[in-house]
Order: structure tokens, then sequence, then C-alpha cells
């Protein structure tokens, strides 16, 4: 037994002192001075106890061209832990693969490598013209434990869906509820950019965000929303970036489409100026869609305060600055931003930086909470499992120390890269302690009794 003591626990449930007790991996109990006879103690005072982080949002392993994500279910979830997440979500697919041999291959690089609980999302390219047997590929993922799905608007070459087969698949999940993810960038309109940005000769990473502006983003959400509306299914819109984009989610919901969004770290603390300098260390901060302006930024943090957004999750997908200068074709050295494999990390680094709002009166802690665990939980099929301090569930909990404090150097975080887009940030506030399903997997950011092969796979059903 675990005893967690004299904390001020925070959760859909409110914001109350009490304590926490842990048998085994769940919580057996949860109140205002709790005893028990030989449980071990954890002294929570003057900390947050909140229910382990839930990142819905991550690319662990993941081919990108001739490189590869930097890290893989080992070393990304034992960073997840020391950064207070103790599940994630991540995107099953790295192509045109069937569903069957996609979800094979992830379970096979998450088993006995993963060190906290995990589940998948599907990849889908392709979606079947029939409705029934559109509908019988969403019962077969639930059957997988498999409650979502994701489809691009962006990336024709490989991933591009067209708005038919968004369609089918918003209807197949209006009858499953399988949860319809997308990523709302038009691809055809930024290839169109893209080819005028090169050539006028501007190559450089500063011209990736006139190759993917605001209103791509913005209008593959109003397009993808017009067709969730037709089909009456909820659509979930991922990394959103900008105030555009945002202003689009706000035009679906209140046309009474659910239109649920997320965001990330990154387009919150970091703008288009990280994209100018020298090219190798601006490369190191190519994501899409593109790093936006402080506007843009204000804007997300409005729309997390007022529920417009639902999520914060990460998008974690770092490469090193050897496979960034590679590119996506291998070689010596990328010659144009298009070839920059994109993503960031942030899988370690979520909960703390989203606290840097409850710091700066931006957020409430209840509101913290919802967004990097709640909401989640609730959205994505795992209500009946995590994302509350609550008997019988997992015992997922982080004693969040709101005075602790942690330089977000690449060198002191523990995902394989070497490089780190907060690099010489001071956040205060991060996770004393760590619990993945009873076990404590990190103490004060460090790994602890963190064991590859303890983190399960979750299996998630229709919200």
């Amino acid at each position: 037994m675990l005893l967690i003591k004299g904390g001020t626990l925070v959760d859909e449930a409110g914001i109350r002192a009490g304590d926490v007790l842990i048998e085994g991996e769940r919580i057996a109990a949860v109140g205002p001075e709790i005893h028990a006879s030989g449980a071990g103690v954890i002294d929570a005072g003057g900390a947050l106890v909140i229910p382990g982080g839930i990142d819905v949002h991550t690319h662990f392993d993941l081919p990108v061209g001739a490189v590869r994500s930097a890290d893989d279910f080992e070393s990304g979830t034992v960073a997840a832990a020391c950064g207070g997440t103790t599940c994630v979500l991540d995107f099953a697919g790295a192509g045109r693969e069937a569903p069957e041999q996609a979800l094979l291959e992830w379970h096979a690089k998450a088993r006995g490598r993963a060190a906290v609980d995990y589940g998948f999302h599907l990849t889908v390219t392709s979606v079947p013209d029939r409705p029934d047997e559109a509908e019988a590929l969403f019962r077969w993922l639930l059957e997988q434990g498999v409650a979502s799905v994701k489809l691009y608007l962006a990336y024709p070459e490989r991933l591009m869906v067209d708005d038919a087969t968004l369609a089918r698949a918003l209807a197949a999940a209006a009858q499953t509820g399988v949860l319809v993810c997308v990523h709302a960038e038009g691809g055809k309109a930024i290839d169109r950019l893209t080819a005028d940005v090169l050539a006028s000769r501007r190559t450089q990473p500063d011209a990736l965000p006139s190759a993917r502006p605001p209103e791509v983003e913005a209008e593959a959400v109003r397009r993808a929303a017009r067709l969730a509306a037709q089909a009456g299914a909820p659509l979930y819109v991922v990394h959103l970036s900008s105030a555009a984009g945002l202003e689009a989610v706000r035009g679906a919901q209140r046309a009474g489409i659910r239109a649920l969004a997320e965001t990330c770290p990154q387009y919150l603390f970091l703008t288009s100026e990280r994209l100018s300098g020298p090219p190798d260390v601006s490369a190191n901060f190519v994501c899409a869609p593109p790093l936006r302006t402080k506007a843009d930024a204000d804007a997300l943090w409005a729309g997390l305060a007022d529920g417009t957004v639902d999520v914060v999750a990460t998008d974690h997908c770092p490469f090193t600055t050897a496979d960034r200068a590679r590119g996506v074709l291998g070689g010596d050295r990328w010659s144009t931003f298009a070839q920059i494999p994109g993503g960031l990390p942030g899988v370690e680094t979520r909960l703390s930086l989203l606290y840097q709002g409850v710091r700066q009166e931006r957020l409430s802690p209840a509101r913290w909470v919802e967004l990097s665990s709640g909401a989640p939980a609730r959205l994505f099929g795992l209500a009946h499992r995590k994302g509350r301090l609550a008997e019988g569930l997992d015992a997922d909990v982080v004693v969040f120390d709101p005075l602790a404090r942690r330089r977000l150097d690449a060198g002191a975080l523990h995902m394989r890269t070497d490089h780190s887009p907060y690099e010489g940030m001071e956040v205060l506030g991060w996770p004393a302690v760590t619990i993945a399903r009873g076990r404590v997997v990190a103490r004060g950011g460090e790994p602890a009794d963190v064991e590859p092969g303890w983190g399960r796979f979750v299996p998630r059903g229709p919200r």
C-alpha cells in the first residue's frame, strides 16, 4: 500500500485537501485524513496531487522518409513519466498500410518497452465505399481496442484523403462511436504555395509560414466541420496552431457542430521568429503546422481558458540534429525547408509548460488538470480507467511541486534528442513523484522504479 498524505487534490471533483490511498495498481480510497496501517507514505504537503497526465498525440519510432523520430516507446515513455504523463496515445501507421499491418507493427514496437500505459489511434488513408463495409471496419477497430482514427487533409504524396473519404469516415463514426481526428491543413493549397515560395528562391526555414499560412488551417477546419455536420458526427482537430483556425473551430461550435480541438505547447510558447537565423539552428524548429505569431499564441491561450480548445497534447515527434540535417530524402543535407523532417519534442515538458499558464493566471488549476488529463480521458474512451482521482481507477497519480525549478535544456531532460526547443528556459513547477498504476516511476523528474514493459496497452471503447 501507498498513502499520499496532506496534499491539495485537483481533478474534476474540484480542489480540496485530502489523501489518496493506493493498493496494488488501483486507487483504494480518496478523502480527508485517511489512515492505513503499514502503508508507505508520500508527504504531499505543499504539493498538488493530480491524475497522471494523458498525452493523446505522440509519434514514437515513426519513420519519416529516410529518418525516424528520435524516441521509441521505451525512451519516450520514460521521458513521459519524468514529466508527469502516465498514459500516451500513439498514432499507428506511417503511410498506406492495411489496418491489420499497422496495428500489428505498432503493438510490436510498444510491447515490452513502454514504461507507462499506452493506446493507439489508427492513421486511415482509405475508407470502403459501401457504408456497411466502412462501419464494419470501424467496429473491427473497436474490437481491437482502438476507438479513434486520424485522417490527413495534408501531404498529398502519401497521406492526404479527399473529402469523399473523410465523409465516409465521419458517417461510419456516427454509427459506431469511433472518434475521427483530422490534421487540418489543405494539402493542395500548401503544395501550390510551396512551389511559389521555392520559385521565389526562398528555401530556408523562415519561408515555411508562407507555405503553410493560417488560412490553409482555417479553411480545412471549416471544410471538415461541414462534413461532420452532414454526417452528424463529432470532429477532433489535432494541433490547432492559429487564431484563424481557432475562429473556424468557434464558428463550427456556434453552428451546433461538435467540433473538438487540441493545441500543443509549441504553439503557446514558441513563435515563428525561431525559424529565422542560422538555417542549421532554425531547422530544429520546423513542424507542421508551423510556429505562428505571438498574437496566435495569445488567441490559443484564450481558447484554452474559455473552453473552445479541449485538450493540450504534444504531437511529440522529435529528430536529432543529424537527422534534421539529412532531411527526409537522406544524403548530406536538405536543400529546402520542404525536405526537413517536421516535429518537436514535448512529451516530458507538456505538464509543466501548461502549468506556467496557471502561474500567469491564464488558467485555473482545475482547467490545467482538465486540459492535460480529464478531457483526454473522457474524449478518448479512457475515463473508466484514468483521468480522475477516484476509487477503483488506475493509480496514475502525480504529486506536483509548484515550487520546483527545472531548466528545459536537452541535457536536463530524458527525451532522446540532442536539442530542446525551450533551451535556456526555466519553469517553476515540476512533478515530484509520478506513479503509474501504483508504481513510483519517477521522483524529482528522474527515473525511479521504472521498468520497460510495465506499461500496458489499454483497450478503449466509444466515448
